[in-house]
Parts: C-alpha cells; structure tokens; sequence
C-alpha cells in the first residue's frame, strides 16, 4: 500500500543536515515523515517544488515587534506576517516594549496574544533589571521563553543593566545562555559631551565607537568566566571582538546581524541619513570584512536581523534625536540569499546561521533540521529569481526599508509551518497560526 501524507512536497532540491540532495518530502502530523524517493506516495495537499530549494524553515532569533506598544509602527500581527513574507519560519521577540516583559504577568499577556495573532511560531525574551533578579530562574523556563536579554548598554527602551555587580547577579540567577546588547554604558555616557546636536548622522559610530563595543564584550565575558554562565553576545559589529570572542567558545555564541555584512560606511550615512543608525552602529569596511571572515571560520553563530521599526517622522529627527532601529525582518533572507549568489557564503552555510545556529544556541526542540521527526517548517527559495527590494512589498506599518531599492538575485517563494502553507508567491494564505517555540 503506498504511503499518504498529510503535505507532500516533491521534485525540490533539500539541504539537509548532510548535503544537499533531490528528495521529496513527506508531512504527516506537522512533523517530517519522510525524506526521498516517493513516486508511489499520495497526499492531502501537494507542493511542486521544481527548480526550488527547500530550506529547514528559517528563523531570525532578534526582532523587536514593538508589542506591546504602537501599533501604528508594528505589532506581532503585522511583524509576523512580514516574517513569513519574507520566508521565515520563527521569530525571537526581544522584550523591550511599552512595557517591557520583565515579570510574569506580562510575560502570561504576551503568551497568550501571541498564540492567537502571529502568523509564524515565535519566541519570547525576558528582559533583566536590577529589580526581577530573583525571579529570573523561574521565568527562564516559562513557556516559549528562549532566553534572558540583558541591555548592558543602552538602546530603545529603558532597560538598563551596566554595573558589573548587578550584571554578576543576573548570570547567577538561572542557567540558560543570557543574551547581551554589549555596549559599555560608562563609555557611551562619558563621550556624549563631545558631539553636540545636529552634527551629522555618521557622528553615530564616533559616539558609539569600537572601544566602547569591545570593551563592553571583554567585561561581559570576564564575568561569564567567573560564574560560568554561558553568554550569547548579539550583533557582534567590530573587528576587534570577532577576534578576541574566538578565546571563549566554552561559553561564548556570537550573533552578526545582516546589516554589518551588508552596510558599510560612510556609503550608508550618506545615502540614508538617520535610515542608516542603528545601536551597535554601521561600521567601516574593516569591520564588514571581519565579519564576513568570522562567518567563514565559523565564529558567527547566527545571523539576525535586529527588526527595529520605528515611525519615518522619528528617523528623520536631527543627529542624535532620531530613533535608532532598522527594520529588517522580511528583508533578512533575501538579502542573505543575495549573498549567497554573489559566492560570499554556501546555501548550506547560511542554512547554518538562519536555522540550525539559533536552534543550537537557543535550545529550541523540534526545529533547526530538515529530518524526519522534527517540525515541518520550510523555507521554498528560488535561488536564480531576481527582484528588487521595493518599500510597497513591506508590510510593518512604519513601511520603509533601508534596503530599498537594491536588486537581489534569490528569493523565498513559500513558507510553511508545521505542514501548513501560510505564504506562497508574496499572498499570505490561511490565518494566523503561529505557536510558541518550545525551548530546553
């Protein structure tokens, strides 16, 4: 009797966790139930994947969807359609909202609002304070928490972790690995003297400049060798410490974010003005070409997008009053894929970084592989199509891009979740069904 399934998605080429391979692939339940030859084979639904490559569904482990908070900027509804737009499978929600999800009873609201109104499965951080240290172990392990997101300097929001003594008490408090913003506050507010307003945009990464990034990661994982809690230190954008986190892999993951291995300065002030600054800022090409040497070596754990919306009026404000934030999230793959064609990074490789990496990193269960067992997630991508990125495909509210307009060889053409189509040729299908991640 041949096999049925409830998704059968045939004739594509799979990179799975061993190489690259033609193979159909069989759902049932919404996990994998086989991989190969099914020429027999019957099936609920059918997905012609012919002249396409299916990719385990793709995760950006750094978004900021802003909710709770503004609406009229994004929100998970309008963030995870993007995300699924854009080809991606899972999000990680960072928790620096109006308010912030800092205790459990913003952590149960967002649980359950997000159940019921994300398109793709997501994530959720709990940020640290000075003041929820000891409940940090408990809410660690709460339902769809990927992990803890200490802002050891600041950013947008107001959460704010700097002293090493408060930093050493959060690390001590749970086990999982702690996700850092690793500028070192007492530089940042040291040099704000010395530029004065309206100075122009590049002004960005004087004020934040590589010794305050440095410095910041070379305190953070001092302290993570004295207690021996694992860090995971986010958009990782300087030379300097892509050299100097190689020394601490027994407790150190690195995340790079697409826009320091695709912006460089000054071409991107000039072209974008406050469109272009972001914390940790757009660096010279030194640090972009660092970057891509730690993607080749392995240092770089995963890529993010750092999604950080924010209204076009607040990114239009004179240096330094205008909003720092990129939006990002359905920009990620293809741009990424982008890099691919131009030979920079392998399809696998970069399977790697959007997928298997934030799964490793993060602990998820069930997701990061394209094998039998694991979540029917899947990232269709049409690696010879070519497009430019326009401000009318992109659907956050806040509706640019600072990638606008650039010409992209590779594109996602489908999405699907647990077995489920939820986006196929840029028309979203079905309704929200989005889940937590399950996590360690």
């Amino acid at each position: 009797m041949a096999d049925h399934y409830d998704l059968l998605i045939r004739n594509g080429t799979c990179v799975l966790p061993w190489g690259v391979e033609a193979a159909d692939v069989g759902v049932r339940h919404g996990r994998i139930a086989a991989i190969g030859a099914a020429s027999g084979a019957t099936a609920d639904d059918t997905v012609d994947a012919r002249g396409l490559h299916v990719l385990p569904g793709l995760i950006d482990p750094h978004v900021h969807l802003r909710d709770p908070g503004d609406a009229a900027v994004e929100s998970i509804p309008t963030g995870t359609k993007a995300a699924v737009l854009g080809g991606l499978a899972a999000v990680f929600d960072m928790p620096n909202t109006a308010p912030a999800i800092t205790d459990a009873a913003a952590l149960v609201r967002k649980q359950a609002y997000a159940e019921t109104n994300a398109w793709c499965d997501i994530g959720l951080y709990v940020g640290a304070t000075k003041s929820n240290i000891a409940a940090l172990a408990e809410l660690e392990a709460a339902r769809g928490v990927c992990g803890i997101k200490v802002f050891a300097g600041s950013s947008t929001g107001d959460l704010l972790v700097e002293d090493d003594a408060s930093l050493e008490r959060v690390m001590r408090a749970g086990r999982r690995r702690i996700a850092y913003h690793s500028e070192d506050e007492y530089r940042l507010q040291a040099r704000r003297g010395l530029f004065a307003a309206g100075m122009p945009y590049a002004t960005h990464m004087q004020w934040r400049d590589v010794e305050c990034a440095f410095l910041g990661t070379r305190r953070l994982l001092a302290l993570a060798q004295a207690t021996g809690r694992p860090a995971h230190i986010l958009h990782v954008s300087t030379a300097e410490e892509l050299d100097y986190v190689r020394d601490f892999r027994d407790l150190c993951t690195v995340e790079v974010l697409v826009n320091h291995l695709t912006q460089v300065a000054p071409d991107a002030y000039d072209r974008l003005g406050g469109f272009a600054v972001m914390n940790p800022p757009i660096r010279d090409a030194r640090h972009l070409e660092a970057a891509w040497t730690a993607v080749r070596n392995g240092t770089v754990d995963c890529i993010g997008s750092d999604h950080a919306p924010h209204a076009r009026a607040a990114k239009q404000r004179p240096w330094p009053d205008c909003a720092a934030g990129l939006t990002g999230v359905q920009t990620l793959v293809p741009v990424m894929l982008d890099h691919v064609n131009a030979g920079r990074l392998s399809l696998t490789r970069l399977v790697d970084l959007l997928c298997a990496g934030p799964a490793r990193v993060y602990g998820v269960v069930g997701k990061g592989r394209l094998a039998a067992g694991y979540d029917a997630d899947f990232t269709l991508v049409d690696l010879k199509r070519q497009r430019t990125i326009e401000e009318s495909w992109i659907v956050s509210p806040c509706g640019w891009t600072p990638f606008a307009g650039m010409r992209v060889t590779g594109w996602p053409v489908a999405t699907i979740i647990r077995g489920q189509p939820v986006m196929r040729e840029d028309a979203l299908l079905g309704a929200p069904r989005g889940r937590l991640v399950r996590f360690r």
